[in-house]
């Protein structure tokens, strides 16, 4: 950009006759400070900065030696030092000069690091966001495996960070590698290292069962030193931009299907860093004989956990419930779920198989389940009927068999039964069931025809039902009508002392 004469004089001026400085004229000028910047140092000359006193000049000397014994100091905690000591500024002023006060760290030279082919793999998480699966929003994770020498990529797309996951993630990338690395590069991840001081460091015992099952050694990077696994650090850069960048989930099943032809298309077909002659598909190819030969069995990844069954016969498995066998509540089950399936034991019987869902307050129940549920609840309330019966009437007990005999429909005869028990009471039902057994006619609608008889005869109202609270053990109560006549008794008592008196 060209800056006419007129205007390089009005820069010149304001500067150095003003004593605007270089901001200030960018800003009323309309122009960048680079701009102005360039204009006075035309001719390689160099522009006198023009320095104001500022309040922080007479603490100066203190800034500096509390930095040179605490270079960490946080600006904040010298600021009220500061205000201690008579400071008059502002925070945002003293932090901006303590940032400039503030020593800076020398700078550190790294090594380039190199590996050969098969030795090493680098691991590492990254999140992508939520993913809407049903009801529920998950997390989006990517778990990223990198071929340090090759480069060759694997991904694969969770909804939790779990050590299920973790693993699956493994066995998969090494399914896909067909071999295994020598060393694999971890960040101190809960999933691998528990505890580290130092070189010390106490690694997950399930790693540790990974790492024996695949003949691989799990190594963790030191401390604050991304530099370390660069590499899966770049990957995990490059998936974002080339990949996920601008990308329509729905589905994670298809995530994975796309990011994995992905992997074996783009990210294969770029130039390999370790030898630029290379794809990275065709280094793969130099690299994968020098990897580890896979075990014959994969290790076992299933999620594994104790999970309690209340009186419901459902037991709730990350966010959702799956049906139990109706006589396994009240205990604790174990469960092993897939990414697909979910099974149930009972110590070492399996219970209950079904599909897995991701999900939130999903019901999951297998129908045989709750056949057998109806079917328990129906027997039950069946044999609390009968039990009603048989003490509240004794001459049902005979009634029922001889229905049982002709085929009768023994539940619905029950019911009807304690329907007429509730409304004639138990006297009314037992005279009319010995009747009915008296004309070998065993069936509840002999024994209402009867019950309506007597009370016809006796010119008795139409029984009205009573309306009983739910809880079974009112509804269940039988109350057997007492003889009256000592009733009587007492009175004729009572109207003899009263004769005697009046004698």
């Amino acid at each position: 950009m060209t800056i006419p004469a007129d205007q390089q004089a009005l820069i010149r001026r304001l500067y150095h006759g003003e004593k605007w400085r270089v901001g200030t004229i960018a800003r009323q000028l309309g122009l960048h400070h680079s701009t102005v910047t360039r204009v006075l140092t035309a001719g390689d000359k160099p522009v006198a900065r023009v320095e104001r006193p500022s309040l922080i000049d007479p603490f100066v000397p203190f800034v500096l030696a509390t930095l040179e014994r605490f270079p960490r100091l946080p600006a904040s905690r010298l600021y009220a030092m500061a205000r201690e000591r008579g400071y008059p500024g502002s925070p945002s002023h003293f932090r901006h000069q303590v940032a400039r006060l503030r020593p800076k760290p020398a700078a550190e030279a790294y090594l380039r690091l190199r590996t050969l082919p098969g030795e090493q793999a680098q691991v590492d998480w990254a999140h992508f966001g939520e993913i809407a699966i049903g009801r529920a929003r998950r997390r989006l994770l990517a778990f990223v495996m990198v071929l340090s020498w090759s480069r060759w990529l694997f991904v694969r797309f969770f909804v939790d960070q779990r050590m299920a996951s973790f693993l699956r993630g493994h066995v998969e990338a090494f399914g896909a590698f067909h071999g295994v690395p020598r060393v694999a590069l971890y960040d101190n991840l809960k999933s691998v290292v528990l505890e580290r001081q130092g070189e010390a460091v106490r690694f997950h015992p399930t790693i540790l069962a990974l790492a024996r099952h695949y003949c691989f050694q799990p190594r963790p990077a030191a401390p604050a030193r991304g530099n370390e696994k660069g590499r899966v650090e770049r990957a995990i850069r490059y998936l974002r931009d080339s990949f996920f960048a601008g990308r329509r989930i729905t589905d994670l099943d298809r995530l994975n299907a796309e990011v994995e032809a992905w992997c074996r298309g783009p990210a294969a077909e770029r130039r390999c860093p370790a030898d630029p002659t290379l794809s990275v598909g065709e280094a793969f190819e130099q690299e994968r004989p020098r990897l580890l030969p896979l075990p014959a069995d994969a290790f076992a990844t299933d999620e594994r956990l104790e999970a309690a069954v209340g009186k419901t016969p459902y037991l709730r498995f990350d966010l959702n419930d799956y049906s139990v066998p109706h006589d396994r509540v009240r205990r604790t089950l174990s469960v092993l779920a897939s990414t697909t399936t979910v099974r149930i034991f009972d110590r070492q019987e399996l219970v209950a198989t079904h599909r897995r869902s991701y999900s939130r307050g999903e019901q999951i129940e297998d129908p045989e389940h709750v056949r057998a549920l109806v079917e328990r609840k129906r027997q039950a309330r069946h044999a609390r009927g009968l039990d009603r019966l048989a003490h509240a009437v004794p001459p049902t007990r005979e009634l029922i068999a001889r229905l049982a005999e002709r085929g009768h429909n023994l539940g619905g005869a029950t019911a009807e039964l304690v329907g007429l028990l509730d409304l004639y009471g138990p006297r009314e039902l037992e005279l009319a069931v010995r009747e009915a057994l008296a004309k070998d006619s065993p069936h509840p609608h002999s024994v209402r025809l009867v019950l309506e008889r007597r009370a016809r005869e006796r010119s008795l109202p139409p029984p009205v039902p009573v309306r009983l609270p739910p809880d079974p053990k009112i509804r269940n109560l039988v109350v057997k009508p007492h003889d009256l006549a000592g009733y009587d008794r007492l009175r004729k008592d009572d109207d003899d002392d009263d004769d005697d008196n009046l004698t």
